[in-house]
């Protein structure tokens, strides 16, 4: 027998049968089949027999309710997300080694084989492409990935060892000239929800929402580390991660044409890819974005005069102060307000907001002082940069 409920909709979406409804219609639907039938005796098995299958089936409808709602990239469930991601190309983002491009200088035409290792003195990292020392005594850029699956920094110029052996009378020497990105972590279902309803609002090719699709498809990329800038007629590309031939495919196939490619003033920051798609090669540029250090001093206080709680403010504010500043999009500035509005709701637990008093900030970026831009609570800086903020980094103070 078909219980034949009707799927129940309002402004939000699908909604729950009310109980009362449910039971009427059951008891309608056995009275038609069994004339007679009456459920309307308190205390008798056929009540007791009648509330329970109504206890199931408003278990059921609101199973149904909840399949409906999960078909969306804001609550599906795991399972239902795989099969999307089946639909859109676009796989949940598994966890890549740390990166990043380098520079060989030394002898003119000597050849750096993929395989070729070098290393920070504490990890190694492995040329994924080879090149050849121009006559200008160094290479160009090429792509290194660490051996090491652990989660760690790589700062500008740390990547100065030549493991492999190099022959005499043959000389080189290595260097990286921007941060590298670190190893990430299998992404979370939060960032690949974001990343689904991104790729589902694709409406053409040719724009950059379908570029940055592309590219948040590239394993290894940091979705954060991605921007499409336009200056006139022109795009810039910023990504930082993923294989860069890999990553100047995805480009490739995202623009009408790459005449429309610009790279960075900054020259070291550009990286220039040769894509070929048979009987043609293209040149395709983009910008790998440089890191820019940050340090913060927060200094707090509050009215209360016995307060017992400081150690867990500290730990709530330092938290809360990492997890907003190394989230920061790329070329997208420090917020004072935001950071202020996270740190409130961090402490709200132990530190309630009226009793505080004092937040007060102090940063550095790449060792220099800064401060917001006049009239503004906004902190800017390099366009094309990200900020990163290591956990000793920042220092919480009652002041």
């Amino acid at each position: 027998m078909s219980f034949g409920l009707p799927l129940l909709f309002d402004a939000s979406g699908p909604v729950a049968t009310p109980p009362a409804t449910i039971q009427q219609t059951l008891i309608a639907l056995v009275a038609a089949s069994r004339p007679g039938y009456t459920a309307n005796l308190p205390g008798s098995l056929i009540d007791d027999i009648s509330g329970t299958d109504t206890g199931a089936i408003i278990a059921l409808d609101q199973a149904r309710v909840d399949a409906v709602n999960s078909v969306t990239p804001y609550a599906a469930n795991p399972y239902i997300l795989a099969q999307m991601s089946i639909q859109t190309g676009l796989k949940q983002g598994t966890a890549s080694n740390g990166s990043a491009f380098v520079v060989f200088a030394g002898t003119p035409g000597y050849v750096i084989p993929p395989g070729f290792t070098v290393g920070d003195g504490s990890h190694q990292f492995v040329v994924q492409e080879g090149g050849t020392v121009g006559t200008g005594g160094s290479s160009q850029s090429l792509y290194v990935v660490s051996n090491d699956s652990s989660t760690f920094d790589i700062p500008a110029g740390s990547i100065n060892e030549v493991i492999t052996a190099v022959p005499n009378p043959y000389t080189l020497t290595v260097t990286n000239p921007l941060a590298g990105t670190p190893a990430l972590a299998p992404e979370t279902t939060e960032s690949y929800r974001a990343r689904l309803l991104l790729a589902q609002q694709v409406a053409i090719s040719g724009t950059q929402t379908y570029l940055k699709t592309l590219l948040l498809a590239v394993p290894g990329v940091s979705p954060r580390l991605v921007a499409v800038l336009q200056n006139g007629s022109s795009w810039e590309v910023i990504c930082g991660g993923g294989d860069p031939k890999q990553v100047a495919g995805a480009i490739y196939q995202g623009v009408s044409s790459v005449g429309l490619l610009v790279g960075s003033a900054t020259t070291p920051r550009n990286i220039t890819v040769s894509i070929y798609d048979a009987p043609d090669t293209y040149s395709v540029v983009y910008v790998n974005p440089p890191s820019q250090t940050v340090t913060l001093a927060v200094t707090w206080n509050t009215t209360l005069t016995s307060f017992s709680a400081n150690a867990a403010v500290n730990q709530f504010i330092i938290a809360a102060a990492l997890s907003y500043v190394n989230a920061i999009a790329v070329g997208q500035p420090i917020n004072l307000l935001v950071l202020q509005e996270q740190i409130q709701n961090a402490v709200a637990s132990v530190l309630p907001v009226p009793n505080l008093t004092t937040l007060e900030f102090a940063f550095t970026i790449n060792g220099t002082p800064v401060s917001p831009s006049a009239g503004t609570s906004i902190i800017e800086g390099d366009p094309e940069g990200y900020f990163a903020m290591a956990p000793t980094a920042v220092t919480s103070t009652q002041g």
